[in-house]
Order: structure tokens, then sequence, then C-alpha cells
């Protein structure tokens, strides 16, 4: 297993300026990562760093709980497409989830997923195991490459591991054919098997380099 092409290296922290992100980027072309995931602003920036290698750029749409208007998500999407992203995460709006709007996150994912080979964020933190199973159904429907646990502000990220494991299984039994992505307080090579044991094909993390090392 080389776990490198499995993790996207993320730096999505509000405050990171233009040399944090080249070192994000400098870290995925030393280690071999899968992608390096990063916000709006920085998509051109880590274009360029990257156009010589295969590591995709990923841009993370609409945290931490896909609430912006459906123009606002597809002008972002298109934005990103420009910057020259080779993906999207794209947070699903969770009080639409919570309130069961499922003609409406379909229609309003089915549309962002023709902008781009598009990642979904579930924030299977916020969700029982029901609507997890029913969300990941319909990014699936909707046409997405992958169906991804959370990102920043996820409740999920201050549990145990044991329980986005669980999700895990549920979403792949839910959405099966699509990618599943963990992401979320995973810190160490341990959490980061953990996950792939429980069905992730795709690790979010931070803390790529540490994993990375750790498995050697």
């Amino acid at each position: 297993m080389n776990i490198a092409k499995m993790i996207d290296q993320t730096n999505i922290k509000p405050d990171a300026k233009e040399g944090d992100i080249i070192k994000t980027c400098k870290e995925a072309l030393e280690y071999g990562f899968r992608g390096v995931c990063v916000n709006p602003e920085w998509v051109n920036t880590a274009k360029k760093e990257l156009k010589d290698s295969d590591i995709k750029v990923i841009c993370l749409i609409d945290p931490p709980i896909g609430d912006s208007s459906h123009q606002d998500r597809i002008k972002a999407c298109f934005k990103a497409k420009e910057d020259g992203a080779d993906e999207t995460d794209v947070v699903a709006c969770i009080s639409d989830i919570k309130h069961e709007k499922w003609d409406k996150i379909l229609k309003d994912l089915e549309d962002i997923c023709k902008i781009l080979p598009t990642k979904v964020i579930i924030g299977s933190g916020y969700l029982v195991d029901e609507e997890i199973k029913k969300i990941s159904e319909i990014v699936k429907k909707a046409g997405a490459i992958c169906v991804k646990t959370a990102t920043a502000k996820d409740p999920l990220e201050n549990r145990e591991l044991e329980e986005k494991s669980n999700h895990l299984k549920i979403m792949k039994s839910a959405a099966p054919g699509l990618l599943i992505k963990a992401s979320g307080n995973i810190k160490i090579f341990d959490d980061a098997k953990k996950m792939i044991d429980s069905g992730a094909d795709i690790i979010g993390t931070s803390s790529g380099v540490e994993i990375v090392q750790a498995s050697r």
C-alpha cells in the first residue's frame, strides 16, 4: 500500500499565507501525495507550484455547512475551474439534509458535478446513520466521484475515530463504486490505517508528511 498516493494534503487554514501554500505544495511534490486541497483564493498558486506533476489541485467549496445559495456555489466552482482546479471538494447543505430536502440537494449537486470532478462532503458528524445512507445515495446519483466525511468544524472531529469508521462503512455500502474520503482529526499513521481498513480510498489531512514518515 502506497499511502502517500491516498493522501490529499490539506491547507485550509483561514490565515494561510502564500508561503504556507507553497510549502504544502512542496511537501506534496516531495512525498508524492494524491492531491493538495486549498481554499479558493489559493487554487492558482497551487496550480503553478504543481504544474509539472500529476498531483491534483483540489478546491474546497462552501465550508463549513454548505449554506451558500445555489448560484454562489456554481459561481465558486466555475471560478475554481478557471483558476486551474482539477477537483472540487464541495460541502452538501447540512441544513437541507437535516430537513430532508432531497430533491433540492440532488439538483444542486447535479449542476455542480458537471463543472469538475466532485467530492461531496456530507458532514457526517452532524448526521444520524440513516441520513448518512440517504445523502451518500444522492451523492452517487448526482454524478460525484467521491463521498467525503467532513471538513473543518465537523462535530465528529472531537470524537473517537471509531464513530467515523462506522460512517465510512455506511457510505461505502450506500454508494458502491464511489471513492470514499475520510477527513477530520486524522493525525497519525494508525488513524489513517484505521480509516483505510474501514473503506476509505482517500485520506484528507494536514499531517500527510508525518503519516507517510511513520509508514516507512
